[in-house]
């Protein structure tokens, strides 16, 4: 039997939620996605949250919002998905790559501080895998250097950093609601922020630049509003919203799942001497969104070898994330040697996520660990 790398958690509540969106025949930007965002904002502990098209739409308005310009420099973890990079390319600034802690994947602090130049205006730290990254230290970097955080939450929605929710700790929180993330609509994502400024302008970038017109009365028929700035349509639909809503009524039992299928296959692979297991600080909250091992002995050949084993009896895994410096795009613009950056080259290398979902039976976890038992043991 296939055994998918995940599988969403939907029911009745969804399917109820979606006929009430359908019925009342307003599918776009409407009653339920205030709804989600009440909800999410009300969880994560922020004071205004903003739905949207994705995370990268997120993270695209969060430079947009900070004023991050051409010339100006944002740094960003070497070991992360694409689109964290990508987001700084969208308005001209450069991309600073910095390497990572081996033991959590997340950006290293000593290594981010020592990238800092004059032309540095932001940081872009993300909690990967749904790990949350050590942001005492970043805030207190950011602080002295008087620099923008701004959270790549992506993976980690429930995530929380000594009790406190991330996506509120940096001046600007993204979320993801992509079918394998914690909580899904499909696609979409969230914006999160507790400052009244930033959270104005990522309301009107997300709405093409629309702003109220204050000598029209916006209940006229003939009001079209005002547009002073360059926007974008991000609008989220309420009938993703309406998902959303029915997916936060249960996003405490999602979590408490991932959490024991993450406890299971820490003790299924507690004798597996040359794997890593997730490993979790102090302070540091895991939503375990991925659940992601590193090959100790042997090389890519031999973990790809483990994963074309796991392949051959139905089960998927892919590797962590990608090395982004390694990437065609960044490697050509900036030069940057294949070398650079070894944590997060190995990260990419030697890593392999396992399936993790709701609902995942201790015997389909007993399956995966047997299969990479016996595939090292040949």
């Amino acid at each position: 039997m296939k055994i998918n790398i995940t599988s969403p958690s939907f029911d009745e509540q969804e399917l109820l939620l979606l006929k009430q969106c359908l019925d009342s025949k307003w599918v776009t930007q409407g009653e339920f996605t205030q709804q989600f965002e009440s909800l999410f904002k009300q969880r994560h502990d922020v004071q205004y949250a903003f739905a949207t098209t994705s995370c990268t739409a997120a993270l695209h308005m969060a430079m947009v919002a900070l004023e991050i310009k051409p010339d100006d420099e944002v740094i960003v973890p070497a070991f992360t998905w694409v689109t964290s990079a990508h987001c700084v390319e969208y308005v001209g600034a450069k991309v600073v790559f910095v390497d990572i802690e081996p033991d959590t994947f997340n950006i290293d602090p000593a290594a981010l501080e020592a990238a800092i130049t004059p032309k540095t205006k932001a940081i872009v730290v993300v909690h990967l895998f749904g790990l949350a990254a050590k942001m005492q230290e970043i805030m207190e970097i950011a602080k002295k250097y008087n620099l923008a955080v701004v959270e790549d939450a992506a993976c980690a929605t429930g995530t929380n950093y000594d009790g406190k929710p991330v996506g509120g700790i940096g001046d600007i929180g993204c979320f993801s609601f992509h079918p394998r993330k914690v909580i899904t609509t499909g696609e979409g994502g969230m914006v999160t922020t507790n400052n009244p400024k930033l959270a104005e302008r990522i309301k009107i970038l997300r709405n093409h630049g629309a702003t109220a017109n204050p000598n029209i009365d916006t209940s006229k028929p003939y009001y079209m509003g005002n547009f002073d700035h360059l926007g974008f349509n991000l609008r989220f639909s309420d009938i993703q919203a309406a998902i959303g809503v029915a997916q936060m009524a249960k996003l405490d039992k999602l979590l408490a799942d991932r959490l024991a299928c993450a406890r299971q296959y820490d003790l299924l692979l507690s004798s597996v001497s040359e794997l890593t297991i997730p490993q979790m600080p102090s302070q540091c909250g895991h939503s375990y969104q991925s659940y992601v091992v590193c090959l100790l002995v042997g090389g890519i050949d031999r973990r790809n070898l483990l994963m074309e084993a796991l392949a051959t009896e139905g089960i998927q895994s892919r590797p962590g994330t990608h090395a982004v410096h390694r990437l065609g795009y960044y490697k050509n613009k900036y030069g940057i040697n294949s070398t650079s950056y070894p944590y997060a080259s190995k990260s990419e290398d030697l890593s392999i996520t396992l399936p993790i979902f709701p609902g995942m039976t201790d015997l389909d976890q007993q399956k995966v660990v047997n299969i990479l038992k016996a595939a090292l043991s040949t």
